[in-house]
């Protein structure tokens, strides 16, 4: 797989006039190769040149656990990781970096290939990782099946008189236990906080009469969940219930919309002008949703001026939400995968809100 992933990169480099790809710690690597950098301050670079050999320069203590049918060069800690690196580059042309390689490692190879030219790679690798193949969606599938059983888990656990991070630490634990290989966030927002979708989870104790956003996400074999559900202590604040059937209503219509040669603008204003025709329109104020994959956040981004072309094999979540400061929040969060005839959620838990002691 790795080899046809890399035919494929060489393909998309020449229709960009690129002479050289190079990607360091992040997704690129694993998707090319197979194998994820730990992000050290020694070096992992994978080389592809336009034609030639790829070349995998790894520090040489990490070289006993890389597996990938790419040639393996290991490096020793009396080497210039750089001087090798560079030696493998055009001194002159354009090389792609991948966009999360450490400024530090561009900065020296930049020093070394003064006649270069460095452009993003982060073009040139959307169109390889945006389409994913059935064994990506198999994984993606996976996990959000995996994440259900969370999502289900919770709604028999006691929140009230617990702290954000209590629930939190469960979430996470429940992620591991239900097949995740690794835990990429657990947000749990309560009350007030709520507001906030980007929370980090308290010391606040949840209280009666408390909603709660609950999100997360982690890993199964490289590829993320990450769902939304909500919960609610008791009965809920005024106004919350009438709320959420708006927030319902968004997150499905937009979730229907979703099918082939449909624009990511359109499925982001399928809720948006549900949730904007109730009055809350200045409460949802970021996009619809975002492509996902073996990051939890890549392209496709779902939102208002992204006339791209929804294409079959694209992942991404629909996530709606509608957030009053000082009072609550509230999202609802599915991942979808483009069918060749239409759209398959790949979360089945009920989105209902979910009241909790």
């Amino acid at each position: 797989m790795t080899g046809n992933r890399i035919v494929a990169a060489r393909s998309a480099m020449r229709e960009r006039g690129v002479d050289a790809l190079v990607v360091s710690v992040g997704s690129d690597l694993p998707y090319l190769t197979g194998y994820r950098a730990m992000p050290l301050e020694r070096i992992t670079a994978l080389v592809v040149p336009e034609s030639g050999d790829a070349l995998l320069f790894v520090p040489e203590l990490e070289a006993p656990r890389v597996s990938t049918s790419v040639e393996v060069v290991p490096w020793s800690e009396t080497d210039d990781p750089f001087d090798r690196i560079a030696d493998a580059l055009p001194a002159a042309g354009t090389i792609a970096v991948g966009d999360q390689m450490w400024a530090s490692f561009l900065i020296a190879i930049q020093d070394r290939l003064p006649g270069a030219r460095f452009v993003d790679a982060e073009p040139l690798m959307a169109t390889l990782r945006i389409i994913k193949d059935a064994n990506e969606i198999a994984a993606l599938r996976d996990a959000g099946h995996a994440a259900d059983t969370v999502a289900d888990q919770l709604q028999g656990i006691r929140f009230s008189g617990r702290t954000e991070q209590d629930i939190s630490r469960i979430v996470t634990d429940l992620l591991l236990a239900s097949g995740h290989d690794s835990v990429s966030f657990a947000i749990v927002a309560s009350g007030p906080n709520g507001a906030s979708p980007h929370h980090e989870a308290t010391g606040r104790i949840i209280e009666q009469g408390d909603a709660i956003v609950v999100d997360f996400g982690g890993r199964i074999r490289g590829y993320g969940s990450d769902t939304t559900r909500m919960y609610v202590v008791g009965e809920p604040p005024d106004g919350f219930v009438a709320a959420y059937r708006v927030l319902e209503a968004a997150q499905d219509a937009a979730v229907q919309s979703v099918r082939p040669g449909v624009t990511a603008a359109s499925i982001d204003a399928a809720a948006r002008t549900i949730i904007e025709n109730a009055g809350y329109g200045a409460a949802f104020m970021h996009r619809t949703g975002h492509g996902i994959g073996l990051d939890a956040h890549e392209q496709p981004y779902i939102v208002a001026g992204n006339e791209m072309a929804i294409e079959t094999g694209m992942a991404f979540s629909i996530e709606p939400g509608i957030y009053l400061p000082g009072r609550w929040g509230m999202r609802i969060e599915d991942i979808v995968a483009v069918t060749t005839d239409g759209v398959e959620r790949l979360n089945r838990s009920s989105r209902s809100l979910r009241v909790v002691e």
